[in-house]
């Protein structure tokens, strides 16, 4: 049965203009459900236009970051007040945490073409340089590929890097669906980084290729650095509002729950599954390779989540064991550098029904087994990503996951 989330919608910006999106008087707010009765008050805030949930009531007692907009914040504090439900005021004003971005960026130093950084976000076109300039200088590593195009005609790469040979067991990931997520495209780019660049991983790709897609919305992404900080969707036009959420446009369960078919919701599913050229591109390549993909991949921002299918059903996949235990090991390499733990489970037992995602399709639709959602730390006072000066200490530490996702896939696939 088709489910359709209606949402009371009051968010400026995703009508069809091109005026620059500010957030004055936005707030964020830190809430802490202790009770399920509490969880589901939370959660009741999720069909209202006027509340942009950040992080998602999942564990309880785990903090949930929860934007609100001015004309819904004296209602909606009685509401936590009346209900006794603990919370902290994170931001107090949205707008000016973007203008403190914003103005650090212009000072920011320029990157040189086709270098990267971990000190600052990177723009689409530096993203894209820099990968080909990985496949000029270690042709016999890296291969760049040009898999398809935005809406509005920018060149989604994806890079493979490889020892060489074919039909090798390979890990495959995305990153920066959600447009807004920057920390989760620096994380795809120093995995790349490190594959590439320090001569100490070389063995991490001897015999297993590793393939990502560090911008997989670029239009939103871009349109995220110069009209919208917050913007999450595509930004395909619609009728009345621009955009579809890419990671409801999958092809497996498309509609079946938490999702809308409403334009102007986030969480907007598209007049079609793969109505966007993005997923199309996606899902063309992981239909092409499925036998040789052995680990799908699908990097996200924020909540420090090892989520895994299935998102539209809270009943547990048959693997259900195997995928706990895999996550738990990556879980535990990352507590081992100092890391924070991440919270381990299905995607709509920890953070709520969402059919029509990628890493859903990566293992209903394409047969990809071993599918995650990795959700990355969040930003904290800072606005909805980490502060750049913080990108560094995210992606050491959660490379460290990665590689042992990697050893897993070692053991399982090569050595056995």
């Amino acid at each position: 049965m088709k489910f359709v989330t209606v949402l009371l919608f009051t968010w400026v910006g995703f009508v069809l203009s091109d005026d620059v999106v500010h957030y004055d008087g936005y707030k964020v707010y830190q809430i802490f459900p202790k009770t399920v009765a509490e969880s589901d008050l939370l959660n009741k805030y999720q069909e209202n236009g006027k509340f942009d949930f950040w992080s998602r009531p999942s564990i309880l007692g785990a903090p949930v970051d929860l934007m609100v907009t001015p004309t819904a914040q004296a209602s909606f504090e009685k509401d936590m007040k009346s209900s006794g439900l603990n919370y902290t005021l994170l931001i107090n004003n949205v707008e000016e945490k973007i203008q403190e971005e914003n103005k650090r960026l212009k000072l920011a130093a320029t990157v040189e073409e086709g270098e990267v950084t971990f000190t600052e976000y990177m723009r689409h076109d530096e993203v894209n340089a820099y990968l080909r300039r990985l496949a000029q200088d270690y042709p016999d590593v890296v291969q760049v590929e040009q898999i398809g195009q935005s809406y509005e005609g920018r060149d989604i790469l994806l890079i493979r890097i490889s020892s060489g040979g074919s039909n090798k067991p390979t890990i495959f990931a995305d990153a920066t669906i959600h447009a807004r997520e920057w920390i989760a495209g620096s994380m795809a780019l120093y995995i790349i980084n490190q594959l590439v660049e320090n001569p100490e991983n070389s063995a991490v790709y001897q015999d297993i290729d590793w393939v990502l897609v560090p911008i997989a919305n670029p239009d939103g992404y871009e349109y995220t650095h110069t009209d919208e900080r917050l913007w999450r969707k595509t930004r395909s036009k619609g009728t009345i509002c621009y955009g579809t959420d890419p990671n409801r446009n999958f092809d497996f369960k498309w509609m079946v729950a938490g999702a809308s078919d409403w334009q102007c919701s986030d969480v907007y599913a598209g007049y079609s599954a793969f109505s966007e050229p993005e997923t199309r591109a996606l899902r063309d390549y992981l239909l092409k390779y499925k036998d040789d993909i052995k680990l799908y991949l699908a990097i996200h921002s924020y909540g420090r989540y090892l989520i895994f299918p299935w998102g539209y059903t809270s009943d547990l996949p048959d693997d259900n064991d195997l995928l706990v235990s895999v996550a738990e090991r990556v879980n535990s390499a990352i507590v081992a550098v100092g890391g924070v733990s991440y919270a381990i489970g299905t995607s709509t037992n920890v953070l709520g029904l969402a059919a029509g995602c990628s890493d859903d399709y990566a293992k209903g639709g394409a047969g990809i087994n071993l599918s995650y959602c990795v959700e990355l730390p969040g930003g904290g006072d800072a606005g909805f990503n980490p502060p750049a000066s913080s990108i560094l200490e995210i992606v050491v530490e959660t490379w460290e996951g990665f590689k042992a996702y990697q050893e897993y896939i070692q053991e399982t696939f090569v050595d056995s």
